[in-house]
């Protein structure tokens, strides 16, 4: 009787999360005047793929996804980088502000990122950067002010996670690679790193999808239109005074669909990466 209160409780929690998504592309396959006529709670009176060509073109959309990929690999990239040497100091070396350090770096994901919205802006908006680098000549309204503070933001995170995940790797491990006469840049990544593969791919697939989704910070720090990410583009398919509820839908799910695409290829070991480290030790 429990197994199949818990089953029933899965499946329902599934619908209801599912229920939005498709609710959604049922919408995007709907013409505006069939809705518009019967209603959104309503059988539709034919199915068309229009709605995702219109707003593959009127939003621009291969322009944000390439503005989005600018700021998402870096960022993930460095994220990843390093918060897996600070994971590596702090998990396989003593020293006095050893954990202090990890705390600083956990204790990074407690601050609200609103609370420093306003001290942000205004240091972004007085650190100077080459043109090469930002066209504004400022931090502000470019697309590496973007990425520092997801680097920033993120790495909290990922250092907790990947210290945790190297203290379940024998310390005999990284012994051996230093009688052998390895250095500590050569312990780190030929011996532990590689042993973190798992790891990595579950925080490469969550940190995509955060760092890809973000709004508020391309919202507050970009000040040119043609520099926005992907969240920006839905804004293209809005009118002053009219909205078609059914193109937005479209846009919306063609946006996600990068978010999906990376899960799925990295399914397996985003899986392995969050069951592993439960095992080991």
């Amino acid at each position: 009787m429990p197994r199949i209160a818990l089953h029933a409780f899965l499946i329902v929690t599934c619908l209801v999360t599912l229920t939005p998504l498709i609710w959604a592309l049922y919408a995007s396959l709907r013409t505006y005047d069939d809705t518009a006529r019967n209603g959104y709670f309503s059988v539709a009176e034919g199915l068309t793929l229009d709605n995702f060509s219109n707003a593959w073109t009127q939003a621009d959309l291969p322009h944000y996804y390439l503005n989005t990929l600018i700021v998402t690999l870096p960022a993930l990239v460095v994220v990843l980088l390093f918060s897996s040497m600070v994971a590596f100091g702090v998990s396989r070396f003593s020293f006095k502000f050893n954990l202090v350090l990890l705390m600083l770096f956990t204790a990074g994901n407690l601050l609200p990122q609103q609370v420093i919205v306003t001290p942000l802006w205004r240091l972004y908006l007085l650190t100077p950067l080459p043109e090469w680098l930002s066209d504004s000549g400022a931090l502000l309204d470019s697309q590496v002010g973007l990425v520092l503070i997801h680097v920033a933001f993120q790495s909290g995170f990922c250092v907790f996670v990947l210290s945790n995940y190297m203290k379940t790797i024998p310390h005999e491990l990284t012994e051996a690679a230093r009688v052998d006469g390895a250095g500590v840049f050569r312990q780190y990544w030929q011996v532990i790193l590689p042993l973190c593969r798992p790891a990595l791919a579950a925080l490469a697939t969550l940190e995509f999808t955060w760092i890809y989704n973000d709004f508020l910070w391309a919202l507050v720090l970009i000040q040119t239109g043609e520099k926005m990410p992907i969240t920006s583009a839905l804004q293209n398919l809005k009118g002053t005074f009219f909205v078609d509820n059914n193109l937005v839908a479209a846009g919306s799910l063609l946006v996600a669909l990068p978010t999906l695409v990376v899960f799925f290829v990295l399914q397996r070991q985003f899986i392995g990466g969050l069951t592993l480290g439960s095992t080991k030790g």
